[in-house]
């Protein structure tokens, strides 16, 4: 495990983890708290703890009068490898992510209220220098996106069928991007140096400038490209911004056994995710550089534009089928292709850079094109004792990211996942969770010839004291 990352949300009013890095429905958790997690996600209308602050704020109001502090950690495991055709395949060397959890929710006559802070989830990899995603730059290549929340949750209870919730969310996000483009990718993104621009464009002042010496002639090769901002935090990214959202959800008791549930969570509002101590480089030949190969690093600030978290609605049911055995079912709809279209920044070098590009600016956008995603989250638990819970599920999804644009940076391709896990009571007070999930591989290949393969596990475990 090369790359370890951790995640502390303090949860006063749901806990559980989702990771800093690269999640398994897109950039979200398959499930959030072990015990949504070891029914395949499903949430909607039960008690599944503190864990409600990230499902539906309205289950918050179905827990037991009282006091609840819970203390979590969770670990998620991909396994990432890249292939192209007559190169050595790249293994992502993130493969380990912790994320420690802790918090507190409190239910008093009808009302349920609390506060915390949250991880939400994201995406990340992490490439050797010496692999053919470095585009012979001799640097590591990375990714690592996190968005967390600050949650204030209130859960009311309108008599004995009808129970409401909601939350404010105040949102943090960050991003590290080592990225590396040869020549010929990075060409085919510029307009005047002939590019096509399949798969995204490059443009602004320090483009015109790079094509106005190829131009003249004082360059005659572009070998790659770089785009550089990343720190070496376990908690934050290098660039940051921040914004706010909201959820809201409601559960209605049909009859003694069957609970309908349902949520709402908007689209984010972050603002521009900003960084300086960036830097942008190049390696050309021509007259301009001696005629030899030669980088040309080149220092600024970068932003990244309108990176959003997308819209989700979900709905389900809960069963309870005896006093043993509960079956839930959800369906979860997420509004990648709102978000997700394109990735963009805007790159701005500082002044007294070479050539003349000091001040000046570079235009990229990477085409991205996601689909809205379709889970159906199914589960169930069967208590074998007072003490003793048993769960499983399934979370069945279709992977939002079009394979033409899929990006060996960002392969969020995951589909389906097996789920299991254990509930254990210490005692009336005291209770430990624990949720397991295998992901399956699954394999993509870009337009431009890329394979990437994906799986891993993920794992949760808290522990609960009731007062």
């Amino acid at each position: 495990m090369k790359m370890n990352k951790i995640v502390v949300s303090l949860l006063a009013a749901g806990v559980t983890a989702s990771p800093l890095a690269l999640a398994t429905n897109g950039m979200n958790l398959e499930g959030y708290g072990p015990v949504s997690e070891a029914m395949g996600g499903a949430s909607m209308a039960y008690d599944n703890g503190t864990a409600a602050v990230m499902n539906n704020p309205a289950t918050l109001g179905l827990m037991k009068e009282g006091s609840r502090i819970d203390a979590a950690l969770g670990i998620l495991g991909p396994s990432i490898t890249s292939k192209f055709t007559g190169m050595p395949s790249a293994d992502s060397s993130a493969t380990a992510f912790y994320m420690p959890a802790v918090g507190y929710a409190k239910k008093s006559g009808q009302m349920t209220y609390g506060v915390g802070v949250f991880s939400q989830g994201g995406m990340g990899t992490e490439y050797s220098a010496t692999s053919f995603l470095a585009a012979g730059s001799g640097e590591k290549v990375r990714s690592e996106v996190g968005v967390g929340r600050l949650i204030v949750p209130l859960a009311y209870q309108l008599g004995d069928k009808f129970t409401v919730g909601g939350s404010l969310d105040y949102v943090w996000a960050g991003m590290d991007l080592k990225m590396a483009l040869n020549g010929s990718q990075f060409g085919d993104m510029v307009a005047a140096l002939g590019g096509t621009q399949t798969y995204g464009s490059a443009s602004g002042s320090m483009v015109n400038t790079l094509a106005g010496a190829f131009g003249a002639g004082q360059l005659t090769a572009l070998n790659w490209a770089r785009v550089d901002f990343s720190n070496n935090s376990s908690f934050t990214g290098k660039a940051n911004g921040t914004g706010l959202a909201f959820k809201l959800g409601g559960t209605f008791k049909a009859n003694s056994q069957l609970t309908l549930g349902a949520t709402y969570h908007s689209k984010t509002k972050l603002g521009d995710l900003t960084a300086t101590g960036a830097s942008m480089s190049m390696n050309v030949n021509g007259p301009a550089v001696g005629g030899v190969a030669t980088t040309i690093p080149v220092a600024g600030s970068v932003s990244v534009h309108n990176f959003q978290w997308p819209q989700t609605i979900a709905m389900g049911a809960a069963y309870q089928a005896s006093d043993q055995l509960l079956l839930v079912a959800d369906y979860k709809r997420i509004g990648w292709k709102d978000v997700m279209k394109n990735f963009s920044m805007t790159f701005t070098a500082d002044a007294g850079a070479p050539l003349g590009m000091g001040g000046q600016s570079t235009n990229m956008t990477l085409f991205q094109n996601w689909a809205d995603q379709n889970v159906y989250e199914l589960g169930g638990a069967y208590k074998t004792s007072d003490a003793l819970t048993l769960r499983a599920g399934l979370n069945l999804a279709n992977n939002p990211v079009p394979n033409k644009y899929m990006n060996p940076l960002f392969p969020a391709i995951a589909k389906n996942h097996l789920t299991l896990g254990v509930g254990y009571a210490v005692s009336k007070v005291s209770n430990v969770d624990f949720a397991y999930v295998y992901v399956p591989k699954v394999s993509a290949t870009n337009g431009q010839g890329v394979t990437v393969d994906f799986g891993g596990y993920s794992t949760q475990l808290m522990y609960s004291y009731l007062f």
